[in-house]
């Protein structure tokens, strides 16, 4: 009897430990284990800079209630500059996050999205929302809080009448991956992309400082979980499959929020109002307040068609991670891959707000290393993703997220290297310019220490 019992006991813990492990707010880290380090661009040089701060996420711990993740904060593609005289650079964060391993609806009041961190990225970056500190002050009719501005009535948590929105007015200042620091903490607040792959593109930055981003939009296939909300939700890039079961073709999640039919704002400056900075690192700077500078700018409109999403920014929904379906945030972008409010999450939580950064992992928890993981070397566990193919003048090539390198040769018809690159370990993709290509057949070999495969690539000008 009693080795029966114990038995069962070892069979019910590693079951435990099983399911734990394939939950993906576990599992779908990127963690560091090649001791890779950050990289940053100053401003008149294009050659990165190499930090002394490890990139990505050191640690994933988790408990019966709760998965802890310790991350610097600074992922492995390169950040900066920021070229609105922003003196931050991306700085170690050293932190601790805690998120529900069983993410819950709020069925009360939903919670408004707040100031500085409302999630975490698969790298340990930062989520913000739409915000930047910044808001009107119709009693001074000037802006308010941030740096240079006086503060707002209430102070800086204090929700004012006209909010600003940090994607139009933060624009020169956001660096190739569509990101910047506030006082050291790197943060994306919208689609983390790199500008330069987007199909219209709204930011020159990558062009003297390049950089990859977390994920590059891909059309034709279910986007990747790219992040986690506070509550636990999980956050997923712009297309997913068209019907909430799963099924349908790739489409773009779209916004249920659209711009409203006004051209006076009350208590508010009037929409394309011109107002000249006068104090801060931008002083002098004129800022066009047209609509969409204000989050309040906004409206939300119910649309039942499946690829709308809810008020949240939000649907429930069978998604790779997540067969037997969950509710899902996704970054919305529109029909030219421009960031779409609210970007991300927002303006409320769709579950109960939870998670939240802490200063230590609190009792009896169990360590996941993803390098322990079953990962086998073949198309299905790579899930690569040439785009576009065929190219013209440059093809990204995504992967899934790997403990090690990844080399890439694009090789000719006669067997020759022509162009190489790499994804490194905790990026996601990898940019080949190709416009010194001819057009014709090429052959992308992909290959870690071990093994490799092989893919067809057209160029075709």
């Amino acid at each position: 009897m009693k080795k029966q019992l114990l038995t069962l006991i070892i069979f019910v813990s590693v079951t435990g430990i099983s399911m734990a492990q394939s939950n993906p707010i576990i599992i779908e880290w990127i963690q560091n284990h090649t001791g890779i380090t950050g990289r940053h661009y100053v401003q008149g040089n294009s050659t990165p800079i190499i930090d002394n701060v490890l990139a990505n996420v050191q640690s994933v711990d988790y408990s019966t209630n709760w998965v802890y993740v310790s991350a610097t904060g600074i992922p492995s593609y390169i950040t900066g500059p920021f070229t609105d005289n922003n003196p931050s650079l991306a700085q170690d964060q050293n932190a601790i996050y805690r998120l529900p391993l069983i993410p819950t609806q709020n069925i009360e009041n939903s919670t408004a999205t707040f100031g500085g961190n409302i999630g975490v990225f698969i790298n340990g970056v930062s989520l913000f929302d739409y915000r930047d500190g910044v808001a009107w002050n119709n009693s001074t009719n000037a802006l308010c809080g941030g740096p240079g501005n006086p503060p707002c009535p209430g102070g800086p948590m204090a929700t004012q009448n006209w909010n600003r929105d940090a994607i139009p007015a933060e624009m020169g200042g956001f660096d190739c991956a569509k990101a910047h620091p506030a006082m050291g903490n790197y943060h994306h607040h919208q689609n983390p992309s790199a500008f330069d792959l987007d199909l219209l593109v709204v930011s020159d930055i990558c062009d003297s400082y390049p950089a990859d981003g977390l994920y590059v939009i891909d059309t034709n296939t279910h986007s990747p979980l790219i992040g986690f909300a506070y509550d636990g939700f999980p956050i997923y890039g712009a297309y997913a499959f068209a019907n909430s079961d799963g099924s349908g073709s790739i489409v773009r999640m779209k916004s249920g929020y659209s711009l409203r039919n006004i051209t006076t704002r009350t208590n508010g400056p009037n929409v394309g109002q011109v107002f000249t900075i006068t104090n801060g690192p931008n002083a002098g700077n004129q800022e066009v307040m047209d609509l969409g500078y204000f989050r309040e700018d906004y409206e939300f409109v119910s649309n039942s068609s499946s690829d709308y999403l809810d008020s949240h920014n939000g649907r429930f929904a069978v998604t790779p991670e997540y067969p037997s379906g969950t509710y899902a945030y996704y970054t919305t972008v529109d029909e030219n891959h421009n960031s779409a409010y609210p970007y991300a999450v927002g303006p409320t939580f769709y579950g109960n707000v939870v998670g939240s950064s802490v200063n230590a992992i609190n009792g009896s928890t169990t360590n996941y290393d993803s390098s322990l993981a079953i990962n086998e070397f073949d198309a299905s566990s790579l899930n690569l993703v040439i785009y576009p193919n065929p190219g013209q003048d440059f093809i990204a090539i995504q992967s899934n997220l790997l403990a090690n390198n990844l080399k890439l040769e694009v090789v000719n018809e006669i067997g020759q290297v022509v162009l190489e690159n790499t994804i490194l370990q905790g990026s996601t993709l990898s940019v080949i310019e190709t416009h010194t290509l001819y057009n014709g057949m090429y052959f992308l070999k992909v290959s870690n220490d071990k093994h490799t495969k092989t893919y067809k690539v057209i160029i075709n000008k």
